[in-house]
């Protein structure tokens, strides 16, 4: 061969080393050595160097394969929807290696309602106080669903700075997460370590990440919905249970039960009907709870009055800001959830939730099953009042009865005898016995006017089952007879639901309703005697115990109303010591 040929890569050379061969010795042949022409070597270190490159990739991309489907069963494995959120966090910033992650839960309103985040320490999260509600680079995510990925979050012109005690953050990362085509919330990633920035491959990644955690959030949140839906349905049928079978302080227990499952801080009832102007805290429960029983708050102006008069459930984010000063059970609430307790078409009170300010606010689907539970709740509160409506029948037809007979007979012979002791009386020229005789017609005279008031209840209590003054101000000495722990002397004079206009009733239950409780709270009585007269065209009410007395305090709220509505009406209102060293309080009006 040719050593000079163009395609010649082998030639002999000697070998200094070796001894010489024979030259005529045809089987010796000299040494041969391998070499590489200078161009086609480095050709080949270039592809060896790339094919090094790409295997190096090709191993990073199945590692962050293998991460990206280690995430997904990660956020799949379980269905506590709490622990479903913060697992996609924790995921996504290990899967891109973010020092800092938060998934946001976009409210109707456009605002964050619930961010879970990780990466800081409770303690640095407590120093930065409220979480973000969405503003800034947050709220571009929001306002336009779509990836958004920077190198310096500072330099972006949405930027609104960081609190007090932020720690720095530069790279940002931000996916939506759809549940079924609609937004549930946002990813956002930030602080990519090691000083790297975000790349295309890290969102395609994250947006892989968001898309399972669609499916997982919306498992989660069904089964949540499912469980929650079922502990109410098991609470109304309880209540129902309760309620049909006689069984005692209904309305504590619907309160209860209805604070337990929604989550929230403080519960009560408000009890009062479509066509009165004012609604009453029958029971309150949770914080602040005591100062709320037996408040009146008006239809007109107040949160309350509004889901009543409506028959429509009302959701409130922050209670404090959108409330007025008559509604007391906002004071210091945050979330508050409104349901009107609706039967046969009218709105008769409403259940009220709240959670104190800066809790986690109620859903649409708290809200849902709030008034599914209402509903319920009414529909047993009216089929009891109405077995109770028909055992009242029964007792109203015997008093009936009784009022006839102690009228047609009793107070008829009582008279007959008045006038022919009278007559003796006047017959009689002994001073003395004359003297007795006028004594023994006075007795009868009492006698016959105690009768008479009687005669007036008992036919009075007829409307009981309906809305006479009578029957209402029995209901709520009823009501407030539990928190005494005895049943309260009431006594009525007089024809009160004939004489009494309906504005000055409102006024007259609101007055009996606040004594009692005023009463209850701080009289430590063992004997209380409400006394509701209607004579010489008055109507003036006595609420009298024998308890502590009104003592020293700064609170006077409750007597201050009572004193205003004896002003309004050109009435009076007076606070003295009772006979027995209690409180007597007296509040009189004119009437019409």
């Amino acid at each position: 061969m040719d050593d000079q040929g163009a395609g010649k890569i082998f030639k002999r050379t000697p070998d200094p080393d070796a001894s010489a061969p024979l030259p005529d010795d045809p089987s010796v042949e000299s040494v041969s050595e391998l070499a590489f022409p200078t161009v086609a070597r480095l050709e080949l270190d270039e592809l060896l160097a790339q094919l090094v490159e790409r295997a190096q990739d090709v191993i990073a991309t199945q590692s962050r394969l293998r991460g990206l489907l280690r995430a997904t069963r990660m956020v799949t494995a379980d269905l506590s929807l709490e622990v479903v959120l913060r697992r996609i966090v924790e995921e996504a910033c290990e899967l891109v290696d973010a020092q800092y992650g938060a998934l946001g839960v976009i409210a109707k309103e456009g605002y964050l309602e619930q961010l879970v985040h990780v990466g800081m320490e409770p303690s640095l999260v407590e120093k930065i106080g409220h979480p973000p509600r969405g503003e800034g680079v947050l709220g571009v995510v929001i306002a336009q669903p779509q990836p958004l990925r920077l190198d310096d979050i500072t330099t972006n012109s949405q930027a609104v700075g960081f609190p007090v005690d932020h720690p720095p953050m530069r790279t940002f990362l931000g996916v939506p997460i759809r549940v079924r085509s609609e937004v549930f919330g946002n990813l956002y990633l930030t602080e990519k370590r090691n000083g790297r920035m975000f790349t295309a491959e890290d969102e395609e990644l994250v947006l892989a990440l968001a898309a399972s955690a669609g499916v997982a959030i919306d498992n989660a949140r069904l089964f949540d919905q499912a469980q929650r839906r079922q502990r109410w349905l098991q609470a109304s049928a309880d209540i129902t249970r309760h309620v049909l079978a006689d069984g005692e302080q209904p309305l504590h227990l619907i309160v209860s039960r209805a604070r337990e499952l929604a989550g929230a801080d403080v519960a009560a009832i408000l009890l009062g009907g479509e066509s009165s102007s004012h609604l009453a805290v029958e029971v309150a429960d949770g914080d602040g709870a005591g100062p709320l029983q037996g408040t009146v708050v008006p239809m007109d102006g107040s949160l309350g009055g509004k889901a009543v008069r409506t028959c429509a459930p009302l959701l409130v984010s922050d209670a404090a800001a959108e409330a007025s000063g008559n509604d007391p059970y906002a004071r210091g609430i945050g979330p508050l959830m409104i349901v009107p307790l609706v039967g046969s078409r009218v709105a008769a009170g409403a259940v009220v939730l709240g959670r104190h300010h800066g809790a986690t606010p109620f859903t649409d689907s708290d809200l849902d099953m709030a008034a599914a539970f209402a509903g319920h709740v009414a529909m047993a509160l009216e089929i009891t009042q109405a077995r109770v409506s028909r055992e009242r029948i029964v007792v109203l037809e015997d008093r009936d009865r009784i009022a006839r007979d102690l009228h047609d007979h009793v107070m008829q012979r009582l008279y007959a005898v008045a006038l022919g002791m009278q007559g003796l009386a006047a017959a009689e020229e002994r001073s003395g016995p004359a003297r007795r005789m006028a004594t023994y017609v006075e007795d009868l005279d009492v006698t016959i006017s105690e009768i008479r008031s009687t005669v007036f209840e008992l036919r009075g209590r007829r409307t009981a089952a309906g809305s006479g003054l009578r029957a209402r101000i029995s209901s709520v000495v009823d009501t407030v007879s539990d928190a005494f722990g005895f049943a309260p002397y009431l006594r009525f004079e007089g024809p009160l639901d004939t004489a009494v206009e309906t504005v000055v009733g409102e006024h007259l239950i609101a007055v009996v309703r606040e004594g009692l409780s005023n009463a209850a709270r701080h009289a430590r009585a063992s004997s209380v005697e409400v006394i509701v007269r209607v004579t010489g065209g008055r109507l003036s009410v006595d609420v009298i115990d024998n308890g502590v007395g009104i003592g020293n305090t700064d609170r006077r709220s409750g007597l201050a109303n009572m004193h205003s509505r004896a002003e309004e009406l050109g009435g009076t209102f007076d606070l003295a010591p009772g006979p027995e060293g209690g409180t007597h309080l007296r509040w009189s009006v004119p009437l019409t």
